[in-house]
């Protein structure tokens, strides 16, 4: 035995299994400005062979008949850029030999930073390829989830709760079709930091893959949004969420509400609501202290609808209000701040920042460069607007990222940095190819707030007796505000002349007015709500 021992230990072993050796040659592509690997960024041979970064921004490339030559790799991905040889070409030769590594700086053209992919397979397959260590326990195929649509999140009872709509699976083509669900804890009790990572633990079933968990009878997709933690009757903390059952995307059997049911963990049936009725919850609540009362404020993104945070009203019908009876509650469209151009809202979040101390936007554009590819940040003073000016941040070229929503609960340095996600696919975009493994799944991006780039223009609103001030100078004369005058800057930057106590834009453009020493950003002509709604206590 001995002998046979000695003699298999003396078998020469393969590149594969050789000690810190491995067949694959290792490519890094780093954010120049930050250092980070960049997941999504796609390197093709001039042979049209194709690799994507994975979510440590890694690709283990090995090509027969290919290695230990050099080889040219075209680089791309969305929102940034590659630099250019004397040909135009975005791209770099490299030698690609077995065991080596090179890598590859990129710039971002995004304000806002892709950090990884949260669901899916092979999240991390190239970095478990090459041995790199991964922040997360089950890099390759949690829950047996191949591919994931649209979040909604709350925390519960000390944990943060996840839930999605339709998800694929490896084994067959149709998956689960009546909300997944995982449980993940919070950052600093115990949870990675969302810089790094997020550890879902999936609900599953016998089989390992993520179940159902909204256990609505009958035909047709469920899906569930409007996510709200409250108080029942006895005072015990419930998750409650609207829920559809559908037909088509257009075509609804049923709505109404669903309670999560701790001992089943599931969603069980709560209320059933008819389908004529005019106002529901529906898209990423907030909770609003309001005329000495909390609420629930809805919309996609900007809030059309309200009701008490209340056990008994949340399932009467007749509790629910539309904001702005006499007339929407602001403009329906957003402004950008660099071109004046109209952007269409078509789905995201709205939150209380305490780093900006302002509501705070992140929006799908209808429509821009991608059909649902465009992400925008805005910002308001009330949760009801007036929401006008917003800054482009993310883009994705012939790809769609829709119902993007921002996560208070992994805000980071006092809510300077923010985080946000989107479900990533190919469809919706009119573009026939498919990223692998990222298609139909969900990428996390980071924002910092302190970007100065993001200062946007203010209201400008004009008392009663005349003089004007913005919201930061009003203290606690609200109820003096006659209308919105205009939008400036509050603090000097490149571009901006002083005009008084504002800044205004130095020169025309499109979308400006001309105002005194410089440009105006014209108001929406509407007024701000008679009082403006604080932030969550």
């Amino acid at each position: 035995m001995r002998a046979w021992l000695a003699l298999l230990l003396a078998l020469p072993a393969s590149a594969g299994d050789a000690p810190g050796r491995r067949p694959y040659f290792r490519i890094t592509v780093l954010d120049e400005a930050t250092g980070r690997g960049v997941p999504l960024v796609t390197l093709t041979t001039t042979g049209g062979i194709a690799h994507v970064t994975d979510s440590n921004g890694v690709v283990a490339f090995h090509e027969p008949g290919l290695m230990g030559r050099e080889l040219f790799f075209f680089v791309e991905s969305h929102g940034y850029e590659f630099a250019k040889d004397g040909f135009g070409m975005a791209g770099k030769t490299l030698r690609a030999l077995e065991g080596g590594a090179a890598e590859l700086k990129i710039r971002r053209l995004n304000l806002a930073e892709r950090l990884y992919r949260t669901t899916g397979g092979g999240v991390y397959r190239d970095s478990v390829l090459l041995g790199i260590e991964t922040p997360v326990k089950e890099p390759l195929l949690n829950g047996l989830v191949v591919g994931q649509d649209s979040t909604v999140a709350a925390v519960y009872r000390g944990a943060i709760r996840w839930f999605w709509g339709d998800t694929s699976r490896p084994a067959y083509p149709l998956g689960n079709f009546a909300v997944s669900g995982a449980a993940s804890r919070l950052p600093g009790r115990g949870g990675l930091d969302p810089a790094r990572g997020i550890e879902f633990s999936y609900f599953t079933g016998a089989d390992g893959f993520s179940r159902p968990m909204c256990a609505v009878e009958g035909p047709g997709p469920k899906w569930i949004d409007g996510l709200m933690v409250l108080r029942d009757a006895s005072g015990a903390e419930r998750l409650v969420a609207a829920y559809v059952r559908v037909k088509t995307l257009d075509e609804m059997h049923e709505r109404g509400l669903v309670v999560y049911d701790d001992g089943k963990e599931l969603f069980v049936p709560l209320k059933r609501f008819a389908l004529a009725e005019p106002l529901y919850p529906h898209g990423h609540p907030v909770r609003v202290r309001a005329e000495g009362r909390d609420w629930f404020y809805f919309g996609r993104p900007f809030p059309d609808v309200r009701v008490r945070a209340d056990w008994a009203a949340i399932q009467d019908p007749a509790a629910y209000e539309a904001l702005g009876k006499d007339g929407p509650p602001g403009p329906r469209t957003l402004r950008d701040v660099e071109t004046g151009r109209t952007v269409r809202p078509h789905g995201g979040s709205v939150a209380w920042n305490a780093y900006r101390r302002r509501w705070i936007a992140v929006v799908l554009e209808a429509g821009g460069s991608s059909p649902l590819g465009e992400i925008w940040y805005a910002e308001a003073d009330t949760v009801t607007g007036p929401w006008v000016y917003a800054r482009k941040i993310v883009t994705h070229h012939r790809m769609s990222f829709y119902n993007p929503v921002h996560h208070p609960f992994l805000d980071g340095e006092g809510g300077r940095l923010i985080y946000f996600e989107g479900t990533y696919t190919q469809t919706f975009s009119g573009n026939p190819e498919r990223t692998p493994r990222y298609d139909y799944n969900q990428i996390l991006y980071r924002l910092d707030l302190a970007d100065p780039r993001l200062a946007l223009p203010v209201p400008v609103y004009r008392l009663r007796d005349g003089s004007l001030k913005t919201r930061a100078d009003l203290e606690g004369a609200w109820g003096e505000v006659q209308e919105v005058a205009f939008f400036a800057h509050e603090e000097p930057r490149d571009g901006l002349v002083r005009a008084g106590s504002y800044y205004l834009a130095a020169r025309e453009r499109e979308g400006l007015v001309r105002h005194g020493e410089g440009w105006v950003w014209p108001s929406p002509a509407v007024l701000p709500p008679s009082e403006p709604a604080s932030h969550p206590r």
